[in-house]
């Protein structure tokens, strides 16, 4: 590894040190005590000077290893990041889309409602026919809604959530408790979870 290489490189090069210091040192006629003196301070300036280089190799590895952790968390957090944006994209893309459909769901939706239903008999068959098929259709959008993660809200008699309605009036209701939906105004949908267009309620108030 890193450590080792350096490592290496350095006690190397000091082997040379001491290897060129006896080599230059004293003869052999000089005292043997001395010799050994001499020689034993060489060794331990070479030892001391490995232990400090050791030392700081260390320190060096240390660093780089606390910069390689850092920079491996960094990337990981951008790629889950990334992947979390993505992710996004990909189930709110249609959101734009979805919005402009919303508006055919409710035109489809109060065609519907405004056929009288004593109307509907035998004796008016042309009548009775658009109406189905009008109901066929809508029921065939909301399948294709729910495909793609679009969920209607309806939530007459449900407590008012501020994230997924919006109150348009407050009216006072014997029997209803307050905070609840007494009127749908208009139904709102959800995508994937998130309110796509909130629901237009009147919410009963306080008597």
């Amino acid at each position: 590894n890193l450590f080792s290489l350096f490592f290496f490189r350095q006690t190397s090069q000091l082997l040379c040190i001491v290897t060129q210091e006896k080599g230059t040192g004293p003869n052999l006629e000089e005292e043997p005590n001395q010799t050994q003196h001499e020689q034993k301070s060489v060794t331990g300036s070479a030892e001391k000077m490995l232990i400090e280089e050791k030392a700081k190799l260390e320190e060096q590895l240390k660093e780089i290893t606390d910069k390689y952790k850092r920079a491996l968390a960094d990337a990981e957090n951008l790629r889950q990041r990334t992947q979390k944006l993505v992710e996004e994209a990909k189930l709110y893309g249609i959101q734009s889309f979805c919005k402009d459909l919303l508006e055919v769901a409710d035109v489809l939706e109060k065609a519907t409602e405004s056929v009288p239903r004593e109307e509907l008999k035998d004796e008016n068959p042309h009548l009775k026919n658009l109406y189905e098929g009008l109901v066929m259709t809508e029921v065939q959008i909301q399948k294709v809604f729910t495909k793609h993660g679009l969920m209607k809200l309806n939530p007459l008699g449900a407590k008012f959530d501020p994230y997924e309605h919006e109150a348009l009036f407050h009216v006072p209701m014997e029997g209803k408790e307050p905070g609840t939906v007494a009127l749908v105004s208009k139904v709102g949908y959800k995508l994937h979870g998130r309110t796509l267009r909130p629901a237009l309620v009147g919410v009963v108030k306080e008597p």
